[in-house]
């Protein structure tokens, strides 16, 4: 755990692991936290207003023109023959639990010494937190679905974890009100994009955990059971922290006023 950044590994990744954590202590946190107390009113059904908006072939190509027009670097849309396009997307991963990614460890053969493989690979898979604020741009095409693009942020980091406990959320913010939707998985976030234009404030992406109710605990391996035994246990721990720290402020301020 570094104490600047709070990225969580597994003890064996840490010679592997490259991170720039230079930036203040707690600056993270403390707009997480910001951004948690801004969601917690907001009403995460309330459709889009572009979300059944239809553009025929000369209108895609007018907004495609508006769009390129109004963005400051190079993730510019294309309009292919076919009348589909192509863009860029960025996605903001923000993961409250860990992730699984394959891990490979070598150990001696009992044909050491031997002709043939003196090792041999034993398939295992590790957990750790993905960074705070990991944001990744995908490039797609007019068609991609949401849930395609949830199988293709998990390639990129190599996560093994089922793709139906992920889920691609809509955000925008409004009035000083951040509204979160959740896409079906036949929705086209590209066709989002066009249409909400390059603003990030109208419309960003974020990639979250799938909140479908109650947990299907079955679903999971027992290193994963584990690891949500050892998160338990630990905010456990803080929240009896802030408790004691709470109740120990009071008493001062009782002592005190004695």
């Amino acid at each position: 755990l570094s104490p600047d950044c709070s990225f969580t590994c597994h003890y064996r990744c840490r010679a592997l692991v490259r991170l720039d954590c230079s930036g203040p202590p707690g600056t993270g946190d403390e707009n997480d936290g910001t951004e948690q107390a801004l969601e917690k009113d907001t009403n995460v059904d309330e459709p889009s207003e572009w979300e059944k908006t239809e553009l025929d072939q000369a209108q895609v190509e007018q907004r495609i023109k508006e769009y390129n027009s109004q963005i400051n670097s190079n993730l510019f849309m294309s309009l292919n023959k076919d009348g589909s396009y192509t863009g860029f997307i960025k996605v903001q991963l923000k993961l409250v639990r860990p992730v699984s990614v394959p891990a490979t460890k070598r150990v001696p053969s009992l044909q050491a010494g031997r002709s043939g493989p003196r090792t041999q690979g034993v398939k295992r898979r590790t957990s750790f937190y993905l960074p705070k604020g990991t944001v990744k741009h995908l490039h797609i095409f007019s068609h991609t679905r949401a849930s395609e693009v949830i199988d293709a942020l998990l390639r990129k980091f190599t996560v093994i974890d089922n793709p139906r406990k992920f889920a691609l959320f809509e955000r925008s913010e409004k009035d000083e009100q951040v509204y979160l939707r959740k896409l079906a998985d036949e929705e086209q976030p590209l066709r989002l994009r066009l249409l909400a234009g390059p603003s990030e404030k109208v419309l960003s992406f974020v990639l979250k955990e799938n909140e479908t109710g109650e947990v299907n605990w079955d679903a999971f391996t027992l290193p994963e059971l584990h690891n949500f035994l050892r998160i338990l246990q630990r905010e456990e721990e803080e929240h009896v922290r802030q408790l004691r720290h709470r109740y120990a402020r009071c008493r001062q301020k009782m002592q005190e006023a004695l």
